[in-house]
């Protein structure tokens, strides 16, 4: 037996010693989750006694986070604007910027939801998954190359209910048939020389969601150009890039005669979602 503070704040230093960030509020989500309370609650609870059972249940979530495995794996879900969605080696951990992006089209799109919708290179589905739990009349697909990251996106959509999405096995548009009026993704977009430089929480996410060749914009590329083919008239692309790589793809859009090719910043200030109309010869 051990008090609840007292093991919140052993955790926590050995936790810093590790180098990891942030590690009181790492320890204060472990410590809430093999309590099963919320992290709030355990405000209220600092003078209760651990049992044994529980302690090393939370040494053994301690070390391996110590050893880089990223927060969200040892929890199993992840908030993503109010839905608890599966996260695991299988797929990037969705991420805030991401969440962002979404909102974003959420407030373009208020009015009048695009009738058919594509996340491309969807990983978790977080994407896909969020627009179609808003937009529940609109067609919304799934694709991705890895079979891995499927499985968690059809595992993210059975929990959620949303049976009405289609999910694809394609590398980018080889096996998707029809149009959109709206296609987003979070494509690649590391340059492959900086993947060793990522921190190593990052280092834990598929090489395949990383790896966007030798200046990072391989594959936004190959989108881009591929893209207008499965584009109704009017659609729009909304693409997530790297923090340097917003303005390049805008233009690089422009030269492929999308129309309309905007930057738009995240939270920070990043310039790195890029929203371009279709090509009128889509």
């Amino acid at each position: 037996m051990k008090p609840l503070l007292e093991t919140l704040r052993a955790g926590t230093g050995y936790l810093e010693k590790h180098g990891v960030d942030e590690a009181r509020l790492n320890m204060e989500h472990l410590l809430a989750h093999v309590l099963g309370c919320r992290r709030l609650d355990l405000y209220l609870r600092f003078g209760e006694m651990l049992p044994e059972t529980d302690l090393e249940k939370l040494r053994g979530l301690i070390k391996k986070r110590a050893d880089g495995e990223p927060l969200q794996h040892l929890l199993g879900t992840v908030d993503f604007l109010g839905l608890e969605l599966v996260s695991d080696h299988r797929a990037l951990i969705p991420r805030p910027e991401t969440e962002y992006l979404c909102d974003l089209l959420l407030k373009r799109y208020d009015k009048s939801p695009p009738a058919r919708v594509l996340d491309m290179a969807t990983g978790s589905g977080c994407i896909g998954l969020t627009l179609a739990t808003a937009w529940k009349d609109s067609q919304v697909v799934l694709a991705d190359i890895s079979e891995e990251a499927l499985d968690l996106a059809r595992l993210n959509a059975s929990r959620l209910g949303l049976s009405q999405v289609q999910i694809f096995r394609s590398d980018l548009f080889e096996k998707i048939t029809g149009t959109f009026d709206l296609v987003v993704s979070n494509l690649p977009y590391i340059p492959r020389g900086e993947i060793p430089l990522l921190s190593r929480e990052v280092r834990r996410d598929p090489l395949l969601a990383l790896d966007g060749g030798p200046d990072g914009l391989d594959i936004v590329r190959r989108f881009l150009a591929d893209a207008p083919a499965r584009l109704a008239p009017g659609a729009l692309i909304a693409l997530e890039v790297g923090h340097d790589q917003g303005h390049i793809t805008a233009q690089h859009a422009t030269g492929l005669g999308y129309g309309a090719a905007q930057v738009h910043a995240d939270l920070a200030g990043v310039q790195r979602f890029v929203f371009a109309d279709a090509p009128a010869e889509s």
